[in-house]
C-alpha cells in the first residue's frame, strides 16, 4: 500500500506523466487514416458549398474526436495506490476529516468517516448529502468542496483516472516529519522579507534545522539547505534570482490598461488556530470567529504572508494569464519597466514563424494562447480532485499540527517521527503561542477538501506547461526587477540573467509554496501536483494537435524535471 515516492523529477515522482500509449500522434498520419475511411471527404480537399460539403466536414470532425477518444481508451488503466494510513489507523489520525464531527482531541467520529467513505464509493449526490457534519450550529457549517468533481468526465485530454501521483508520505515517516517541520518554520518566518533571509537569525536556524532532518526533500546547495534555497521549489530556475518570479511583480499590460502588481495584503503578526478551542471548532467545520485585518498600504509581494494572501483569493489561472499578457506585449520603448511587457518570441515550433503571408490568431496566436492558459485549469482541477477525494485523502497540515500538540502535551501517543517532535521550530511555536498547533495564515485554516494533491499546484503545473509550450522559454527577460524589503517599490535586479523558463517555473513554485506559507499544504503536495498538472497540459496539447490544418511539427519545451519533450 505504501508504494514508492521518488525525488521530484525521478521516475517515482514522474508517474503523473501521460501514459506511454498516449505518445504524440501526428495530425498528418492520423488524418490520412481519416481520409482513407472517407473516400469523398479527404481532409486536404476544399469542402464543397452547401449540404454535401457540410456533411463531409461533419464526418471529419467526428473522426478526429473519435480517434482522440480511442487514443485515451487504449491507454493502460493505472493503479492508484495510497500510503496505507487509512487502513493502518483505526482512529483515522493519518487522514483528512475536517468538517466531520470530532472528539476533544480532534479525532474524527468513526461513523461519520464511514459515511464519507460510503459516499465516495457510490459517488451519489444523496449519499454526500447524508454525511453527518461536525459544526453544532448548522448555520455556521462550512460545506465540503466539490468532491464529485473528481468523478466528472472531460471531452478533451486525459480522463482524470488515467493519470497517477505516487502515495503521499506515511503519517509516521521521516518525510512527513520533514515536511511539517518546514511548515512550522514557514509560519515563524511569514513576516520576514525574502531579501532578508541571508542575515536573519531565524532563517539561518531554519536552514540549519532542515539540513539535519532525516528525509527533507527541498532544494539543497552542497548537501545543505542555505538561506538562499530556503522554501524554494525544485524546478530549473527556482534558485536563480529573487524568490518572487518576475511575473508576480512586473506591471500587467491588460489591453488599454496597465495594472500594478501591488496588492492588498494583511497586517503582520496575524496568525490563527493556535488556541485548542478555536482549532477544534474549525476542525468540526465551523466558520471561524476571527477575520483578517488589512494593511492600509498596497505592497508588492515581499514575504511569505503577502504570498499566502495572494493565493488566498486569486482566480486559479490568474497568475498565468497575467504572465501571458506580459510575455505577449512588446516593451514600451519610452519606459520598458513600467510598461510591463517583454515581447517574448513565440516557440520556434510555431508554424507562423517566418511566414510572409499569414499570422496566427485563432490558432497559434494571442487569442489561442490566452484562452488555452485558462482552458487547462478546470481539467487540472478534475484530475487533482480525483486524487484528493477518491485516492489519498491526506490530512491537512493543521490536522497534523493537532496530532503534534496532543503528543507533546501527553494527551495521545501518536506515532510521530522524532524529527518533528524535537524540532526547534515546533518548540518556537510553543514559546510564542503556548500550544504546539501549526499557526495558520487564514482565519478558517484550510479549505474543506483533502491536502493531496494541491489544486493551486496542479493548475500551476498545467498553465505553466502551456506557456512554456507556446513561448520561447530560453528568452532572457529584459530589465528584471525585485521588490524592496518593505514592498513599496521595485528595484532593478542585479544578478545572473533570468530566463522565461526559469521565471515561469518559479511562478508555479511561488503560487504553490504560497499555500504552504499559509500552513494549508505540504511540500509533497506541491512537487507531485506540479507534475500532475504538466501531464494534464501535455495531453490537452496532444489532442489539440489533431485539429490543426497548419504544417506543424510540434512544440518542444523543457519539463519540470529538466527533460525535453516535443508535443
Amino acid at each position: 500500500m505504501d508504494g514508492h515516492r521518488g525525488q521530484p523529477g525521478s521516475e517515482g515522482a514522474d508517474r503523473g506523466s501521460a501514459p506511454a500509449s498516449s505518445a504524440p500522434l501526428s495530425r498528418r498520419g492520423f488524418l490520412g487514416g481519416v481520409a482513407a475511411a472517407l473516400p469523398a471527404a479527404g481532409i486536404g480537399e476544399a469542402a464543397e458549398p452547401g449540404h454535401a460539403g457540410g456533411q463531409k466536414r461533419s464526418e471529419q470532425a467526428f473522426q478526429i474526436r473519435l480517434q482522440a477518444a480511442l487514443v485515451h481508451r487504449q491507454a493502460p488503466v493505472p493503479d492508484h495506490p495510497a500510503n496505507g494510513d487509512e487502513d493502518r489507523y483505526a482512529n483515522r489520525i493519518g487522514n483528512y476529516s475536517k468538517g466531520l464531527p470530532h472528539n476533544g482531541l480532534g479525532e474524527v467520529n468513526g461513523n461519520a468517516y464511514k459515511a464519507l467513505l460510503h459516499a465516495l464509493s457510490t459517488g451519489e449526490h444523496a449519499d454526500f448529502e447524508n454525511i453527518p457534519m461536525g459544526c453544532p450550529n448548522p448555520t455556521l457549517q462550512r460545506p465540503f468542496v466539490n468532491p464529485q468533481a473528481g468523478i466528472a468526465f472531460d471531452l478533451e485530454g486525459a480522463d482524470s483516472h488515467e493519470l497517477v501521483i505516487p502515495p503521499a508520505p506515511p503519517f509516521a515517516g521521516a518525510e512527513e516529519a520533514a515536511e511539517i517541520v518546514e511548515l512550522y518554520w514557514m509560519a515563524l518566518l511569514r513576516d520576514v522579507a525574502f531579501t532578508d533571509y541571508a542575515g536573519n537569525m531565524m532563517a539561518l536556524a531554519a536552514a540549519a534545522n532542515l539540513s539535519t532532518l532525516s528525509d527533507f526533500r527541498g532544494p539543497k546547495i552542497g548537501g545543505m539547505v542555505s538561506p538562499g534555497a530556503l522554501f524554494r521549489g525544485f524546478t530549473p530556475g527556482d534558485l536563480a534570482g529573487h524568490y518572487i518570479s518576475q511575473f508576480l511583480v512586473r506591471p500587467i499590460p491588460f489591453g488599454a490598461q496597465n495594472i500594478s502588481q501591488q496588492m492588498r495584503t494583511v497586517m503582520a503578526g496575524l496568525d490563527y488556530l493556535t488556541v485548542v478551542g478555536a482549532w477544534l471548532d474549525v476542525q468540526n467545520g465551523c466558520q471561524p470567529a476571527q477575520s483578517d485585518t488589512f494593511d492600509a498600504m498596497p505592497r508588492y509581494i515581499r514575504n511569505g504572508r503577502d504570498l499566502a494572501q495572494w493565493v488566498h483569493i486569486d482566480v486559479l489561472f490568474q497568475g498565468y494569464f497575467n504572465a501571458a499578457l506580459i510575455l505577449l506585449t512588446p516593451p514600451d520603448p519610452s519606459d520598458p519597466v513600467s510598461g510591463g511587457g517583454i515581447g517574448c518570441p513565440l516557440n520556434p515550433g510555431n508554424p507562423y514563424k517566418g511566414s510572409e503571408n499569414q499570422a496566427g490568431f485563432g490558432t497559434f496566436g494571442p487569442p489561442h494562447i490566452a484562452t488555452l492558459v485558462a482552458e487547462v485549469a478546470t481539467r487540472a482541477l478534475k484530475a487533482v480532485w480525483f486524487q484528493k477525494w477518491f485516492v489519498h485523502r491526506r490530512l491537512r497540515p493543521e490536522e497534523f499540527g493537532g496530532r503534534v500538540h496532543n503528543r507533546l502535551v501527553g494527551a495521545a501517543g501518536y506515532p510521530i517521527h522524532s524529527d518533528a517532535l524535537n524540532s526547534p521550530a515546533v518548540a518556537g511555536v510553543f514559546t510564542k503561542y503556548g500550544t504546539y498547533l501549526l499557526p495558520q495564515a487564514y482565519p478558517e485554516g484550510c479549505p474543506l477538501h483533502p491536502a493531496y494533491g494541491a489544486g493551486h499546484a496542479t493548475v500551476a503545473g498545467a498553465c505553466v506547461t502551456i506557456l512554456k509550450a507556446l513561448f520561447d522559454e530560453s528568452f532572457i527577460i529584459p530589465n528584471p526587477v525585485a521588490p524592496a524589503a518593505n514592498g513599496l517599490s521595485l528595484n532593478p535586479y542585479m544578478g545572473p540573467p533570468l530566463t522565461v523558463r526559469g521565471e515561469l517555473n518559479k511562478l508555479a513554485a511561488n503560487v504553490a509554496m504560497g499555500r504552504n506559507f499559509a500552513g494549508i499544504h505540504w511540500r509533497g503536495d506541491y512537487t507531485q501536483s506540479l507534475l500532475l498538472g504538466e501531464a494534464v497540459a501535455i495531453n490537452v496539447l496532444r489532442d489539440q494537435r489533431l485539429t490543426y490544418k497548419e504544417e506543424f511539427q510540434g512544440f518542444t519545451f523543457t519539463r519540470f524535471n529538466g527533460a525535453t519533450v516535443t508535443v
